[in-house]
């Protein structure tokens, strides 16, 4: 998967693919991400969310980028700053290890390839610049289109990986930098 590599305003990472544009997140992001994160399809992804929840969810990935310089995207196509998911690396504090995700917001975009092409291109931007060599998704067991898109990624079932989510069901795929 080919990306390149633009800046924001504000010397912020933006990584552009084929179809798609990755950056970071800001707080007019809410709106667009509450129709999914408000919505049983946020289910097998610890939702659904109320929008206190998902406030605080998205200064959390503020913080995130501020500390660590990297932290989940927002995907938008080319021409447009309208977010339609969330995909990349994150590393909140209740983690032992940075995790990569992935939410598509709209169900038409479903099933085209976008999540994959936008988590490949932050997945391999990440290892390229944080030093990290390892990451892991985090997933729920009864997820398979996430497992399909963990697989696709060169993820691999790592039943070792520390859990940071409590006695939620857990299926973890690993990452490891240099995966193609």
């Amino acid at each position: 998967m080919t990306w390149r590599l633009a800046q924001d305003d504000d010397g912020c990472p933006v990584l552009e693919t084929a179809r798609l544009r990755l950056r970071k997140p800001t707080m007019a992001d809410i709106e667009p991400s509450f129709r999914f994160w408000s919505s049983d399809r946020s289910r097998l992804m610890g939702g659904p969310w109320t929008m206190e929840k998902l406030r605080a969810e998205t200064q959390g990935l503020l913080d995130q980028w501020a500390k660590q310089g990297f932290g989940l995207f927002t995907v938008t196509r080319p021409g447009s700053d309208e977010g339609i998911g969330g995909i990349g690396p994150f590393f909140p504090d209740t983690h032992p290890e940075p995790e990569l995700g992935w939410s598509l917001w709209n169900p038409q975009d479903e099933g085209r390839g976008l999540a994959h092409e936008a988590a490949a291109a932050a997945r391999d931007w990440f290892f390229a610049t944080s030093g990290h060599r390892t990451a892991v998704s985090h997933t729920d067991p009864q997820n398979h289109r996430s497992h399909r898109l963990c697989e696709r990624l060169g993820g691999v079932v790592d039943p070792d990986a520390p859990h940071p989510y409590g006695d939620e069901p857990n299926l973890a795929y690993r990452y490891f930098g240099g995966t193609a």
